[in-house]
Parts: structure tokens; C-alpha cells; sequence
């Protein structure tokens, strides 16, 4: 297992990031993904062999959102 930080903008409210880490959290090789709306940050924890950084930004851009790598 692996974690990583993403710092993800656009989220205003709890429901942005309720829709970031449901997305984040769909992700085969997931484990844990928190966000943290104040900071405008994701903490995921996955599995490298199951999913990507890449996956994981492509993700969050799908519900509308920017993401990278902290």
C-alpha cells in the first residue's frame, strides 16, 4: 500500500467533498481516501499495483474537479 497526497480545487462545500472522496473512494485499489474541503486536499491510500496517481486525478476530474500530486 501506498499514500497520496492530492491537492484538489473547485470544492466550495460539503457536498464537493462528499462527490471527491465517493470518486476517489470507487477506485479499485482504494483503501482509504479522505478530503479535507478547508485545506483543498485528498489523503488516498491504494494499492500502486491496482490503480494509478494518474487514475486517481482522472477520477476526481471526472465530478468536475482539478487534482495533482502534493
Amino acid at each position: 500500500m501506498e499514500t497520496i497526497q492530492l491537492n484538489v480545487t473547485g470544492m466550495s462545500c460539503g457536498h464537493c467533498k462528499s462527490a471527491v472522496q465517493n470518486a476517489l473512494s470507487r477506485q479499485h485499489g482504494v483503501t482509504a481516501a479522505t478530503v479535507d474541503l478547508e485545506r483543498g486536499t485528498a489523503r488516498v491510500e491504494y494499492d500502486p499495483a491496482a490503480v494509478s496517481p494518474a487514475q486517481l486525478t482522472a477520477a476526481v476530474a471526472e465530478e468536475g474537479y482539478t487534482a495533482d500530486i502534493a
